[in-house]
């Protein structure tokens, strides 16, 4: 079922357009990834989506309503890249101040919430005094209070441990199969998207590439085989296939799949020693779709 939907959103400063003609389609209970470079208008769209901003062109529907709309902002869950969070405030009355603000609150998914994110430890602590990875699992927690629909999360990992992340993960991962909840991912953890059930890639405020995160690596990607060999001129005399990098102890091929690599490991299996196959990335996709250049 169609949860959002997304025409021609445009965003113009001045002389300059954000955001150019971008059309979205979320089915509910996804997980969709945007991703860009910094400045590819990413944050535009979503402040536009959350309703923070108005679009200069274009129509946004959320289950039929518009970010205008009460029963829009309802449906909404959102972890800013900066917390909004009072400093000053314990963990526990930051939730409970957010949690006030809705009518029937769900306490014991609250709870839950707190248990899962691991939080009962340092609910009395002050927010100012916690780690960068502590804040970010408070800051999530008071984006589901509400249970909503659909989560944005923009650039919800920066600076954080690979325990954090993981963490994060899990239990969001939880939360789509228990609640059904779509998720809307800015990140510039690539591999963050690899379970993405649907990616954008935006550049200079263009959609340059949408679908599933397989079906873009088949287009844009290639697997790679790095076999090694006490022999690298022998090996390389017995491949029929283009060598893309070469050392003194080995070769890399650009293959197209598993099959290719089980093909090439029978046939050459006497002149190696060991091998690597790697499959195409988020990261190969993301440089073919946007350039290897800094932005």
């Amino acid at each position: 079922m169609e949860l959002l939907k997304v025409d021609n959103l445009t965003k113009k400063f001045k002389n300059k357009i954000a955001v150019n003609n971008v059309n979205l389609s979320v089915q509910k209970g996804q997980l969709v990834a945007l991703l860009g470079h910094n400045g590819a208008g990413k944050s535009t769209t979503i402040s536009m989506l959350i309703g923070l901003m108005k679009p200069t062109n274009g129509e946004i529907k959320l289950a039929g309503f518009s970010p205008n709309d009460a029963k829009y902002r309802q449906k909404l869950g959102v972890v800013f890249q900066n917390s909004v969070l009072d400093d000053d405030l314990t963990v526990e009355k930051n939730i409970d101040i957010r949690a006030h603000m809705y009518k029937n609150l769900d306490i014991h998914f609250k709870n839950k919430l707190i248990d899962d994110f691991e939080l009962k430890n340092i609910i009395h602590q002050k927010y100012k005094t916690l780690s960068g990875g502590q804040r970010r699992r408070v800051d999530i927690v008071r984006s589901l209070l509400n249970k909503p629909e659909i989560l944005f999360l923009d650039e919800p990992s920066t600076g954080l441990d690979i325990q954090t992340r993981n963490k994060i993960w899990e239990v969001l991962n939880n939360l789509r199969k228990s609640m059904n909840l779509t998720i809307i991912l800015t990140t510039h953890y690539l591999e963050e998207a690899e379970d993405a059930d649907f990616v954008y890639v935006m550049d200079k405020g263009n959609i340059v590439a949408n679908d599933t995160v397989n079906d873009l690596k088949i287009k844009y990607t290639k697997d790679k085989l790095t076999l090694y060999s006490n022999n690298v001129h022998a090996l390389k005399q017995h491949l029929d296939i283009d060598v893309a990098e070469e050392t003194f102890e080995s070769l890399t091929i650009n293959i197209n799949d598993h099959n290719d690599a089980i093909n090439i490991l029978s046939k050459i299996k006497d002149f190696i020693t060991t091998f690597e196959y790697k499959r195409g990335s988020m990261d190969d996709i993301f440089i073919a779709l946007t350039g290897k250049e800094i932005q």
